[in-house]
């Protein structure tokens, strides 16, 4: 199984099909805090979780991303991944989700900077962006941490709870991070 570490008892790994039910519960313990942000956690089965899951290894298989759970102590905490890669543009998006009890400890910038080297140094992608709500200060302080050029807002580019909301856009170059790589 291929895992990198990312901090003390902190990995990334892939996803299996064997997953689903703790990821699924992972979700059902934090609905209510993810279904502030992320259109999908709403209504989320352990159904949608397996399809998630085979969907997520089909992209890698077609060499179209890679998305990987996070761990803590050997438990999926999170999830991080690259919504698709546009091989013609050279370019992917970052999305990442991680259970409140885990967060604010650096576990989802340690990610993220774990994605921006495979994408730049593995995959020689150009571009990674990364969307956020407007007022989601904790997923946007994320590619802030990290350097990313705020781009603008996406204006009710979302539909969360019926309602339009929103979007943070931030975007990293590939001569902006070889340049401005924060050490760790």
């Amino acid at each position: 199984m291929l895992t990198h570490t990312l901090l003390p008892g902190v990995a990334l790994r892939l996803l299996e099909e064997r997953d689903a039910p703790e990821l699924d519960a992972v979700v059902e313990a934090n609905r209510e805090y993810l279904a502030r942000w992320m259109p999908w956690a709403a209504d989320n089965t352990e159904q949608d979780t397996l399809d998630y899951i085979r969907r997520v290894r089909k992209q890698l298989a077609d060499n179209d991303g890679l998305t990987t759970a996070i761990t803590v102590d050997g438990r999926i905490a999170g999830s991080v991944g690259m919504v698709s890669v546009s091989w013609r543009d050279l370019s992917t998006e970052i999305g990442y989700w991680l259970a409140a009890e885990h967060q604010g400890r650096g576990i989802m910038t340690a990610a993220v900077r774990a994605y921006l080297d495979y994408a730049f140094d593995t995959l020689e992608l150009n571009r990674v962006g990364v969307k956020a709500a407007i007022k989601n200060a904790r997923s946007r302080a994320v590619p802030e941490r990290l350097g990313f050029t705020y781009e603008g807002t996406e204006r009710e580019a979302e539909r969360l709870g019926g309602r339009a909301h929103d979007l943070a856009s931030y975007s990293m170059l590939n001569t902006e991070w070889v340049r401005t790589r924060p050490a760790g």
